[in-house]
């Protein structure tokens, strides 16, 4: 049987995978079976007890955010300071406000060596059972 942290670093793989392979659709959109894939990757994290990170800016973090998630904005200056100091051996699910910023964080993050799965925006953390507060 596979180790949870194995099965999400897969899942989350493959989520980045199927949406870099999204074609040449410039309508903005994400092939429906990339969603599916990110849902699953964040369920996994979810089920796995992965830390939740909220990219987003401080004021947005303070006016809703998912329970229990800590704030480091990737447009800060010191956030590349910020991800050096977290634990490699946690997981770590990204979110912002659209998924844009969560994208570009997670890409970050990945090449600091820490595993993460992009969770994309805080409604998609919703969907996916993320209680808000």
């Amino acid at each position: 049987m596979a180790s949870p942290l194995r099965t999400l670093t897969a899942c989350s793989a493959l989520a980045l995978a199927l949406t870099a392979c999204g074609g040449d659709d410039t309508s903005g959109t994400v092939p429906e079976v990339a969603n599916t894939s990110q849902a699953a990757a964040v369920e996994s994290a979810k089920a796995a007890g992965a830390a939740v990170i909220d990219v987003r800016t401080p004021e947005e973090y303070a006016e809703a955010r998912v329970e229990g998630a800590t704030n480091i904005d990737v447009q800060a200056s010191d956030f590349d300071d910020r991800i050096a100091e977290l634990d490699r051996d946690t997981t770590y699910v990204v979110y912002c406000r659209s998924g844009n910023r969560s994208a570009d964080a997670a890409e970050r993050m990945r090449e600091a060596g820490l595993t993460v799965v992009d969770g994309g925006s805080l409604e998609d953390m919703a969907a996916a059972g993320y209680p808000m507060e």
